[in-house]
């Protein structure tokens, strides 16, 4: 297996995670300066000069940190020309980073609305500001770069926002097990397992959480989902017999299933994982682990499977 700090030597260009407040949660283009010495207390880590963040408030010193591997991935690949749909999830460039959010109406003029999770924003985008979300897994992009576009007079015109709830809501039903992300604070990041109860509009629906309970703890938690904000119960895959360092994984903690990295591997069936959005390491037994899957566009993707679509 190819050693992922390979795409980080001196002079790489790199896209660079931030745990500093103000910057958490997005991506910045960077380059790699140097690697820190093999001993010491910087062992393993890059450093990296940021191409658009600068030091000083005259913005003439470009700014350098000294980072984990785990915050660097290269330069995301991003279509010369494409549409997008609702619900899909993409990067938005803003304040001086691409920031990943969801598209939540289709405009006229090619913009698109775009919610953020994390701050609870809901901001216009035109297509030139936006690319398609993908993640970094084991030295490959998923879902994979997509074809050069095709010629203009062969697209084939739709309307996205209807093609992308009528799949959902195929795909949605009552008594449904299916996982539901939250807003909430201390929640945000995080997918929990739910029952649909009853379908309330078309976009809406009633659910109810199978290990958070009410203010009283008299009874399991029911709210309002919208389709953003579910997705099904994830396929049962082969349990894996271990773990990489530098796979991302879904981690078992307080109720729910939190995406990270493995940045240890350590003794007796035990990880350290890495979380992005909290800036936190935790260790976790490999049973509280499960392989790390994504929903793109109406289909499950595990890293293993992303070439194939």
């Amino acid at each position: 297996m190819a050693d992922p700090s390979d795409h980080f030597k001196k002079g790489s260009e790199v896209e660079i995670s931030s745990n500093d407040d103000g910057f958490r949660g997005a991506w910045y283009a960077g380059t790699v300066v140097r690697r820190a010495p093999a001993r010491g207390k910087d062992k393993g880590k890059v450093l990296v000069e940021y191409k658009t963040l600068t030091a000083d408030e005259a913005g003439k010193r470009p700014l350098q940190e000294m980072l984990d591997v785990v915050q660097l991935r290269p330069p995301a690949p991003r279509e010369r020309c494409r549409s997008f749909k609702f619900s899909e999830e993409v990067d938005a460039y803003f304040n001086d980073g691409w920031w990943e959010g969801v598209i939540t109406e289709v405009l006229e003029n090619d913009k698109y609305s775009v919610f953020f999770r994390g701050t609870r924003e809901q901001l216009e985008f035109g297509s030139s500001e936006l690319r398609l979300h993908r993640e970094w897994v084991k030295g490959q992009w998923v879902p994979p770069p997509e074809g050069e576009c095709e010629e203009l007079g062969q697209q084939k015109v739709t309307n996205p926002r209807t093609l992308s709830k009528d799949l959902i809501n195929d795909k949605f039903s009552e008594g449904m097990l299916v996982e539901v992300s939250s807003d909430e604070d201390g929640f945000q990041g995080a997918w929990f397992a739910a029952t649909i109860i009853e379908k309330l509009s078309e976009d809406k629906f009633m659910i109810e959480y199978k290990s958070l309970r009410n203010e009283d703890d008299t009874e399991f938690l029911r709210e309002e989902a919208d389709i953003l904000h579910i997705r099904p119960n994830p396929p049962d895959t082969i349990v894996a017999d271990h773990f990489n360092l530098f796979e991302e994984v879904d981690a078992l903690y307080n109720d729910g299933w939190w995406v990270g990295v493995v940045s240890k591997v350590l003794k007796g069936q035990r990880y350290k994982v890495y979380f992005r959005g909290t800036d936190e390491e935790i260790v976790f037994q490999h049973s509280d682990l499960r392989i790390h899957q994504d929903w793109i566009d109406g289909k499950w993707v595990m890293p293993s499977q992303a070439l194939k679509l």
